[in-house]
C-alpha cells in the first residue's frame, strides 16, 4: 500500500532536515543549550567561548572588514551567521564572507566566498567533521585558525570530502586568500 513507512530490522539513525532543526528552534527546544549547529542533520552543542577564541575573532573580523573596505569586493564579513546548506546542515561558523549579507532567514549557500573557524577547543572537529562539511557542500575557501598551535590551516578547491589545495599560514604572517587574491591581511596583531 502506498504511504506506509516500510519496516525496519534494525534500528536507523534519523537525519535532521533544516527545516526540522529551525522549526525546532522556534519553538525554544534548544534553549537550554545556548548555541548549536546542525551537522549532517544531527544536533551539535557548541562550547562557550573563552577569551583567546574571542581575541582572535574579534581582531580577524575588524582585519577582514577592513580588508573588503579597501577592495570594494562586494563582500561582508559577518560574525556568528547561520548557514543554509539543505538539506541537513545548518553550521555557525566564526566568520563568514558572503555577497547577500541583507535579508531575512539563514545566510544562503551560494553567497559564501570563504568561510573561517576559530578552534580552541574544537580543532579536531573544525579539521574533520566541518571540513568535510564545507567540502562536501561546494564552501570555495574555508579557514582554520588553530589558537594554540597559532596557525592558519588555509584550504580551497572543494572536492568531494576534502580540498584539493591546503596551506599553513603561522599567525604573525600575511595572508592571501586563495580564491578572492586581492584580500590580504597581515595577522601580526592576531
Amino acid at each position: 500500500m502506498a504511504g506506509l513507512v516500510p519496516r525496519i530490522t534494525t534500528p536507523r539513525r534519523v537525519k535532521l532536515r533544516v527545516e526540522d532543526y529551525l522549526a525546532l528552534d522556534a519553538a525554544g527546544a534548544f534553549d537550554a543549550y545556548g548555541k548549536t549547529e546542525l551537522l549532517d542533520g544531527e544536533i551539535v552543542h557548541v562550547n562557550a567561548q573563552h577569551r583567546p577564541h574571542a581575541r582572535i575573532k574579534s581582531r580577524l573580523f575588524r582585519l577582514l572588514a577592513d580588508a573588503l573596505d579597501r577592495i570594494d569586493s562586494g563582500l561582508e564579513a559577518l560574525v556568528e551567521g547561520s548557514i543554509a546548506m539543505p538539506p541537513h546542515n545548518v553550521p555557525e561558523p566564526d566568520i563568514a564572507l558572503t555577497t547577500e549579507p541583507e535579508g531575512d532567514g539563514l545566510i544562503p549557500l551560494a553567497s559564501l566566498a570563504l568561510v573561517i573557524e576559530v578552534a580552541d577547543t574544537s580543532l579536531r572537529n573544525d579539521l574533520g567533521r566541518k571540513r568535510k562539511v564545507y567540502a562536501q557542500e561546494g564552501v570555495p575557501e574555508y579557514w582554520v585558525i588553530d589558537v594554540r598551535g597559532r596557525v592558519i590551516h588555509q584550504m580551497a578547491d572543494p572536492k568531494g570530502t576534502g580540498f584539493a589545495t591546503q596551506r599553513r599560514v603561522p599567525l604573525g604572517e600575511v595572508i592571501t586568500a586563495l580564491t578572492i587574491p586581492e584580500l590580504t591581511i597581515s595577522t601580526i596583531d592576531i
